[in-house]
């Protein structure tokens, strides 16, 4: 009963109302412990944003252009058999073999073969009669040693002997008029080809020795064709004053008067020019004395004394 009627109550929590107590620390819930968490991810989060700028919103990087890296050429490790390329197959070969592939693929490819003659330079002179030489050679080398018949002789040689002559009948027209418009560089190649046809044996046999008779009735109308032509342009004077007459002089004698067609033409050319005979050719001009000397020593047209003065 008294206890009912204290003006205190009894408090069965004494601490509750005790002034002097502090309240202990309580822990934080479970959500205020993750917004807490999540406040300071945040701040780290912008905090790094601040330190680390991207690549596309800083100036710097933006006005700087960054140099190709190279590309790395990637070789293999594996070694296999392959055929040579063309450049270092053609370096292999010799004059002959790359004129032999040269050939037969003109053979094949006739287009191919009038695009190579096109496009190929004019052989000169020199060239023509090196080639021609080469041949000669052949048929010197051909030649047996020691005393052997002229049968024996002429089939020894006779293959070489027709590949040389084969060689001049080709040649010979690339230097004629009207493909060869220059007389100097004609008779250039007719005084050359004339003098390896001196070179060819003389057979006995009658029936051998119409390959080198023939030859010179060949040459010898060569001869009188780059004459004549040359006539028409006015070039008796130069086949006279650069000695062209006494060069057939001595062709025809050396070929034992073979050439007569050529000192023929000469001989009429040199007749109107006065040039004084040619391989026994006289002229009625003589006597005074040519016209090309009285011109070049310039007297032509002088009276001519008469009578005892």
């Amino acid at each position: 009963m008294n206890v009912l009627l204290s003006p205190h109550p009894p408090s069965f929590f004494p601490h509750q109302h005790d002034p002097n107590r502090h309240s202990p620390v309580r822990s934080s819930s479970p959500f205020h412990n993750n917004m807490s968490a999540y406040h300071r991810k945040r701040k780290a989060e912008d905090d790094g944003d601040e330190m680390f700028v991207s690549p596309t919103s800083s100036p710097a990087i933006q006005n700087r252009q960054l140099a190709p890296r190279p590309s790395k050429k990637i070789r293999s490790n594996e070694i296999t058999g392959r055929s040579l390329n063309l450049p270092r197959l053609l370096e292999t070969l010799d004059v002959t073999q790359l004129r032999t592939v040269l050939q037969t693929i003109c053979e094949r490819q006739p287009e191919i073969g009038e695009e190579v003659v096109k496009s190929a330079p004019r052989p000169t002179v020199e060239c023509a009669l090196q080639v021609l030489k080469g041949y000669q050679e052949k048929l010197l080398e051909a030649v047996p040693y020691g005393e052997s018949s002229s049968e024996y002789m002429y089939y020894r040689v006779k293959q070489p002997l027709l590949a040389l002559l084969d060689a001049l009948t080709d040649f010979t027209p690339q230097y004629l008029p009207p493909h060869e418009t220059s007389a100097n560089v004609s008779l250039q190649y007719l005084d050359g080809a004339t003098k390896i046809i001196h070179s060819l044996p003389d057979w006995e046999s009658p029936s051998h020795r119409h390959h080198k008779e023939n030859t010179y009735d060949e040459i010898s109308k060569a001869w009188a064709l780059v004459i004549n032509e040359a006539s028409k342009k006015g070039a008796g004077f130069m086949l006279h004053s650069d000695g062209w007459d006494h060069i057939l002089t001595k062709h025809n004698q050396q070929s034992g008067g073979r050439l007569g067609a050529a000192i023929s033409s000469m001989s009429a050319l040199l007749g109107w020019v006065g040039g004084g005979p040619s391989g026994g050719v006289s002229t009625a001009a003589n006597n005074q004395g040519s016209i090309l000397d009285q011109l070049m020593a310039g007297n032509y047209g002088s009276p001519v004394r008469v009578g005892p003065w």
